[in-house]
């Protein structure tokens, strides 16, 4: 890795970012039953961009459809279908929760870019992926066509991890990425907050608004009080409040939504279930 890129890692906002920034795939956790899901850190010279990889397999074939429902995380993953190599996704800032049916086997393994990683990389713009899922060939061939042929044959994430990191510390050092600092700077300021800002009022970083809403969908996929919304709402998960604490104490207020049905239909949104119903079998697991 080369010295400008080891000290861009170094910046204070990548590493606010990174420490900040804990995103929650709630929905599957370790073996549930027929299918399991693990995830990996990546090396840690990596972890400023790459939040995680992960894999999604079945331990035997399923007897009916697995339905995998993904939420609103913030990031933007690039996956692959170890049983068939040369498909390769890219799945873009997502607004909603999002449900993938899957039936008999299946192995897919995945890297979860944290914000601004990924377009940066591949210098993109990431508000064309928001709310897509791409052929990655259609977005990168040639880096489709490098990642095809370096996991050929692998079927383990332990076996893929160490070419996945070697791969990517390469690609960030030869593309050596200058993300803008009033972006950065921005990205650190909301997630500090948890997502509860008001983004109008409250977040000053000598740019204009409609300026800022630019860079954020093409480095994001979308804008600040949208991606306020999906980090509120993963500071939520990340609480693992119980039903009682949902219904009774009402932790819903202290993160900024103004009642109940506002809170409910925005969870429902990002999650898929009611609150009650993910705390019950999904939250308090994660």
């Amino acid at each position: 890795m080369s010295v400008n890129t080891m000290a861009l890692l170094s910046t204070p906002a990548f590493t606010t970012i990174h420490q900040l920034f804990k995103p929650l795939q709630p929905t599957v956790s370790g073996e549930t039953g027929a299918v399991r899901y693990i995830e990996q850190p990546p090396a840690p010279t990596l972890a400023p961009w790459i939040h995680c990889y992960w894999q999604l397999a079945t331990n035997q074939p399923l007897n009916q459809p697995f339905v995998y429902r993904v939420v609103a995380d913030g990031c933007i993953d690039l996956f692959f279908d170890l049983m068939v190599p040369d498909d390769s996704f890219v799945m873009g800032l997502a607004t909603t929760y999002t449900e993938f049916p899957l039936a008999g086997r299946f192995n897919y393994a995945g890297v979860r870019f944290l914000p601004t990683a990924f377009p940066l990389l591949y210098r993109i713009d990431a508000s064309e992926l928001t709310n897509q899922v791409e052929a990655f060939r259609d977005v990168a061939s040639t880096a489709a066509r490098q990642l095809t042929s370096l996991i050929a044959g692998h079927t383990a994430l332990e076996t893929i991890k160490p070419l996945l990191d070697n791969h990517f510390t390469q690609q960030f050092a030869t593309t050596n990425p200058d993300p803008d600092r009033r972006l950065m700077q921005a990205l650190a300021t909301i997630l500090t907050a948890g997502g509860t800002l008001n983004v109008l009022r409250e977040l000053d970083v000598a740019i204009s608004h409609r300026q800022l809403s630019r860079l954020f969908q093409q480095y994001v996929g979308d804008t600040p009080k949208v991606f306020s919304r999906i980090v509120r709402f993963q500071q939520l998960l990340a609480a693992r409040p119980s039903v009682q604490a949902l219904h009774h104490d009402k932790v819903f207020y202290d993160l900024g939504y103004y009642d109940q049905a506002h809170f409910i239909k925005e969870f429902k949104t990002l999650y898929g279930q009611t609150p009650s119903n993910a705390s019950n079998v999904d939250i308090k697991r994660s």
